[in-house]
This record gives structure tokens, C-alpha cells and sequence, in this order.
């Protein structure tokens, strides 16, 4: 009762006030993100169409993302409301966070996702084709691993959507050894709509802006693709496996539909390792 108390107080306080609070200031901001996601409705459609026609092929499409972009490699799949069709793709040296310093720490981190050749590394697990597709996160675009992993896809023949904040993009420097960045690689740019530095909020007395908009922005994009997909593919006649939660339909029903999508998961990547390595021939 007391949260409920406290949310009908908050809701008292309109957003559009003279002198905003810092969390509504951060709450105005999201709004800004959410038009900027709206106004790229025609390549939501086209990334999902890519995406619908691979699942649909009976591949994949891998997802990564360094850093914390990791997020949204997790929000696409595997999580209530979402389906098989897609790899998530995460390397724990790039993204294992929570020990900020020591072994595994944040600074091998940050110096490994601009390491020449790890993304090589990393897809050399995989026979993948052109009939795959490809969705990189990365909110600068600018560190070596999600831009030389972009390169890769597309030698592959797949096609490469690419989630960047795309102002925070134009004001940093590449590390590629040739200055490449993640949107110069792909074939379609979806943006967060994030600033430069990605914090949205300044504060009286702080040097450094805070809280940063670029997963708020890339949930709701993959969010909006995953619905697409899903569109798309029931529309194809092959409606997703959706994990569901048993509060909203029978449990035993909800239950059947994890494992069959699990297994749907499964038998989609074994197909990324039926011919590994040099013996397998290019399509």
C-alpha cells in the first residue's frame, strides 16, 4: 500500500514545470529519445524484415554488443516476450562488469573491446552464411571489436543493422586502425537518440553530466524490432515461440512453450556449428 501511496504522490507532479527536478529532467529527456525512435519507423521495418527473412531461412541473427551495450543483446533474447531466431553473442572478457577492478576488471574491459582481431576470434565459433543477419550495439561505434565484428558479417554476405547514438558518434574518434566507425559498415543506422557522452542530465555544481539515455534508447529499438519480427513471421505463417509468463495464460501451457523455444534455440545453433572451420565451403 505504501509504494502505491508513493506512486499516486509522484504522479501528482506534472513533468512540465519551470523548475524541474533532475529526474524529470532525465524523464523529459527520455521523451525526446522516444520521438527520435518514432521518426525511424521506415528502417525499424526494414531492419525487421531483414531479420524476419533470415529466422525464416531457418538461421539466425547474431546479436552483440561490447560493453554495456551487452544490455540490449540480453533485452532482445532470451527474456519474456521474446523468441528464438536470435544468437546473443557475449564475450564476458568485453562485458563482466560487476568486479569494476581487480581480476576481470573494467579495465581489461574497455583496453580488450579495441583489441585488432578478437572479433575474428570470436566469430570462428560459428559457420555463419549469408542467409544470417547481423544487429551490432555499440553507442559510440567507435571501438575496434563491434566495428571489425560489423566488417566480418558483411564479408559474410549477411546484411548489418547497426544501433548507435548517433550525435555521441559524430563527436568521438574512431580507434579502427583506419578510422572506420560502426555506421560507416553497416548497411542501416538505428539511433538512440542519446547526446554526445550519452548523459542527459547537468546538474548545479557537477563538472560531469549523469545518467545516460543510450539503453533506454536501444530497449525500446529492439523492442520495437521484436515486435515487427514477430509480425512478420506470423503473418509468414510461422508464428514465434514466445516465452510467456504463466500469469497470463495456463502455466502448463506457458511452460511447454519455454522448453519448445529453447529447443527451437538449440537446433538453430547447432546449425552455426555443423561446419565449422576451414573444410567449410563459402555459399
Amino acid at each position: 500500500m505504501g509504494n502505491c501511496n508513493e506512486r499516486s504522490s509522484i504522479a501528482r507532479y506534472p513533468l512540465h514545470m519551470s523548475n524541474p527536478t533532475p529526474a524529470q529532467q532525465y524523464l523529459e529527456h527520455c521523451r525526446t529519445l522516444l520521438d527520435t525512435i518514432a521518426a525511424q519507423q521506415p528502417q525499424i521495418e526494414q531492419a525487421s524484415r531483414w531479420f524476419a527473412d533470415a529466422i525464416l531461412a531457418g538461421r539466425m541473427v547474431h546479436v552483440f554488443g561490447s560493453g554495456h551495450s551487452r544490455i540490449m543483446v540480453e533485452e532482445m533474447w532470451p527474456r519474456y516476450g521474446s523468441f528464438p531466431g536470435f544468437n546473443p553473442i557475449v564475450e564476458l572478457s568485453l562485458t563482466f562488469h560487476n568486479n569494476v577492478v581487480g581480476a576481470n576488471g573494467q579495465r581489461q574491459a574497455m583496453f580488450l573491446e579495441n583489441v585488432t582481431g578478437l572479433a575474428a576470434r570470436i566469430l570462428r565459433n560459428f559457420d555463419i552464411k549469408s542467409t544470417d543477419a547481423a544487429l551490432i550495439i555499440s553507442s559510440s561505434g567507435c571501438n575496434v571489436v563491434p566495428v571489425e565484428f560489423a566488417e566480418h558479417c558483411k564479408a559474410a554476405g549477411m546484411k548489418v543493422v547497426a544501433i548507435v547514438s548517433q550525435r555521441h558518434s559524430e563527436a568521438s574518434t574512431s580507434r579502427h586502425p583506419k578510422s572506420v566507425k560502426l555506421g560507416d559498415v553497416a548497411d542501416l543506422v538505428l539511433d538512440t537518440g542519446a547526446p554526445p557522452g550519452d548523459s542527459m542530465v547537468r546538474i548545479d555544481g557537477l563538472e560531469s553530466p549523469v545518467a545516460p539515455g543510450s539503453t533506454v534508447g536501444g530497449c525500446v529499438l529492439i523492442n520495437s524490432i521484436k515486435a515487427q519480427v514477430a509480425a512478420m513471421l506470423t503473418d509468414a505463417g510461422a508464428p514465434p515461440k514466445v516465452l510467456t509468463a504463466s500469469c497470463i495464460m495456463d502455466a502448463t501451457r506457458a511452460t511447454a512453450l519455454f522448453e519448445s523455444a529453447y529447443d527451437e534455440h538449440a537446433h538453430r545453433l547447432a546449425k552455426m556449428y555443423e561446419k565449422v572451420g576451414p573444410a567449410n565451403s563459402p555459399d
